[in-house]
C-alpha cells in the first residue's frame, strides 16, 4: 500500500514552513468541497461543533481529575484535592479556573484500552477505534491502510456551515515523535488523503527537545540532558495577505487569481512537499477575501484584554484560534497542545505540572469556556480534552534522565474531560480503584468516546463512511457514553 507523506517533518526554514499553511488554505478547493456537498443529514445532535483538545504525552489522571489523597505513600502524588463549584467534585489545586467552572463541564474517570505504547495509544484515541488495522506497524508513518482520525469522519459525515472553511481542522501542528516521524491516526487513512482534515502549521516544529507552552512556559525533554541552544520557536498563523495590487475588485479575473497562486505554491515547491492543488483552487477567492477568516487566525495580535484572559502562549493562542474557528462555522477542531508528548511525565512530574503545563491550560482553557459562554455557543459546542492514556500509579524515577520521580504509561485507565454541547456539567462518569489503577465502574473505550463525539454532533447511528474502492464502513463502533449528555 502507499503510503502517506508525512513521515518526517520537512527541513525548511520558518518563513516557509508559515507559508505552507497559507499555501494549503489557498488549495482548500477542493479536498474539501465534495465532503460538503455530500453531507450526512444530522439528527437529534446537541452540538453543531466539536473542539478534540489533545494532551499529547499522557495526562496523569492523579494529579488531575482523578486524586487518590488516602492512597498509600509512593501512589498518592503531592498535589491535594481542592472543592470544585459543584459539590463532591474535587480536582487538583492547580486547576483553579476548571474548579470554578465545573457547572459546565464533567469528567469520565474510567476510560480504558490496552496499550502502554505512545503510538498505539495516540492511534486508538484519535481514530476512535482500540484495536489497530491489519497494515498497522507502529513506526510512526502515517499509512492509506490506517483507520480514518475521527477527525476525519466527522468531516466527511457533517461538512461545515461554512464556506470559506474546511470541515475539520487540526492546529497549531501535526502530532509528530521527537525522532522526526509522524504519528498515525490523524489521517484519512483507508478514506483517501482528500479526506485528510485540514492542518493549520502555525507552531514550528523546532527543537524536540523543548517541550511546554512556548515562549512562557518551556521544559527541556531531559533535565539531565537539556539542549544547548534555546527554544526560539515563533507561533504564527498563516499568512492569508495577497502581493500588492491583488485587489477584491481583480478577483474577477481568474487567470490572475491563479497566478497568484501558483506564485505561492511556488515558494514552496523546493521543499519536495508541496500540497495537492486541483481544478477548484480557484475557490480559495473566498478565503482571501474573508476578514473573518482572517481575524480567526490572527490571534497573536489580539487585543490585549483577549491575550491576558488566554495567555500569550501557544496554548493560549491555539485555543483562541479553535474558539475562533468555531464561531467561523467549522465543525471540528482538533488541538494539539503540546508537540513531542509534550505530557510524558517520566520525571519531574510535580514541578512541570505545577509551573509548567497547568498553568497555560487552566488558563486558556477557562478563557475559552467563558468566551463560548458568553457568545451563546458553549450549548452548541462539545469540547473533549483526552490523551494517549493515562499514567502508572505507582512514582518511579528514571535515573538516567531525571532526579525526581514521575509516572510511566499506562493504558488501563485516564481521565478524560467534557463540556458543553448538551454535556450534563457537574457530573462524574465511572470510577478507578483505590489507587487509580484501573476501572471499577462504567469502564469506556475509544469507540465510546468518538461514539459519543458523532451522536453529540447529530450523526445518525446507522451512518457509514466510504473508502477509496466506496466500500462502506459503519461509523460507530462503539455507544455514547452513558449519563454524560
Amino acid at each position: 500500500m502507499s503510503t502517506l507523506p508525512f513521515g518526517r517533518h520537512p527541513l525548511v526554514s520558518r518563513r516557509t514552513a508559515i507559508q505552507a499553511g497559507a499555501v494549503g488554505l489557498l488549495g482548500l478547493g477542493m479536498n474539501h468541497l465534495q465532503a460538503l456537498r455530500a453531507a450526512t443529514p444530522r439528527s437529534g445532535g446537541t452540538a453543531k461543533s466539536c473542539i478534540y483538545i489533545f494532551l499529547s504525552g499522557g495526562l496523569s489522571q492523579h494529579e488531575s481529575f482523578d486524586l487518590k489523597p488516602e492512597a498509600p505513600e509512593g501512589i498518592r502524588g503531592e498535589f491535594r484535592p481542592i472543592a470544585t463549584r459543584t459539590p463532591g467534585i474535587a480536582i487538583s489545586e492547580h486547576l483553579p479556573g476548571l474548579a470554578r467552572r465545573s457547572h459546565h463541564w464533567a469528567v469520565v474517570r474510567s476510560l480504558t484500552h490496552a496499550t502502554n505504547d505512545h503510538t498505539r495509544g495516540h492511534y486508538f484515541m484519535l481514530t476512535g477505534r482500540g484495536q489497530v488495522d491489519p497494515g498497522f506497524r507502529g513506526d510512526r508513518q502515517p499509512r492509506s491502510t490506517d483507520w480514518p482520525s475521527i477527525a476525519s469522519i466527522v468531516g466527511d459525515a457533517v461538512g461545515s456551515s461554512s464556506h470559506n472553511l474546511p470541515p475539520a481542522i487540526v492546529l497549531p501542528e501535526r502530532l509528530v515523535h521527537w525522532s522526526g516521524g509522524a504519528i498515525p491516526g490523524a489521517y484519512g487513512g483507508q478514506m483517501g488523503s482528500r479526506r485528510d482534515p485540514f492542518f493549520i502549521e502555525a507552531s514550528p516544529y523546532g527543537n524536540p527537545f523543548w517541550r511546554g507552552a512556548y515562549p512562557e512556559y518551556t521544559f527541556p525533554n531531559e533535565a539531565k540532558k537539556p539542549p544547548t541552544s534555546p527554544d526560539n520557536r515563533v507561533y504564527q498563523a498563516p499568512n492569508l495577505t495577497l502581493s500588492p495590487g491583488m485587489t477584491a475588485g481583480r478577483f474577477g479575473h481568474r487567470t490572475t487569481l491563479l497566478h497568484e497562486l501558483d506564485r505561492q505554491r511556488g515558494e514552496l515547491e523546493a521543499t519536495a512537499t508541496a500540497l495537492r492543488f486541483d481544478h477548484h483552487r480557484q475557490s480559495a477567492i473566498s478565503l482571501l477575501a474573508s476578514p473573518a477568516v482572517r481575524h480567526a487566525f490572527d490571534v497573536t495580535r489580539a487585543d490585549a484584554k483577549t491575550q491576558e484572559r488566554y495567555g500569550r502562549n501557544s496554548f493560549g493562542w491555539s485555543l483562541l484560534m479553535a474558539f475562533r474557528l468555531v464561531e467561523a462555522g467549522v465543525t471540528l477542531v482538533q488541538v494539539n497542545l503540546g508537540n513531542n508528548e509534550t505530557w510524558d511525565s517520566h520525571g519531574e512530574i510535580f514541578p512541570r505540572l505545577k509551573d509548567k503545563l497547568f498553568p497555560p491550560t487552566d488558563r486558556a482553557l477557562g478563557a475559552l469556556l467563558d468566551d463560548l459562554e458568553s457568545s451563546g455557543l458553549l450549548d452548541s459546542t462539545l469540547i473533549v480534552m483526552g490523551s494517549e492514556f493515562g499514567r502508572t500509579p505507582r512514582l518511579s524515577t528514571l535515573a538516567a534522565s531525571f532526579t525526581v520521580p514521575g509516572r510511566d504509561h499506562w493504558g488501563a485507565v485516564q481521565s478524560l474531560w467534557f463540556a458543553g454541547g448538551g454535556v450534563r456539567g457537574g457530573t462524574v462518569v465511572g470510577a478507578s480503584d483505590k489507587i487509580g489503577a484501573y476501572p471499577t465502574e462504567n469502564p469506556q473505550t475509544p469507540e465510546n468516546m468518538a461514539a459519543t463525539i458523532y451522536r453529540a454532533l447529530g450523526i445518525p447511528a446507522t451512518a457509514s463512511w466510504q473508502d477509496e474502492l466506496d466500500r462502506p464502513h459503519q461509523i460507530y463502533q462503539g455507544s455514547p457514553i452513558p449519563g454524560l449528555i
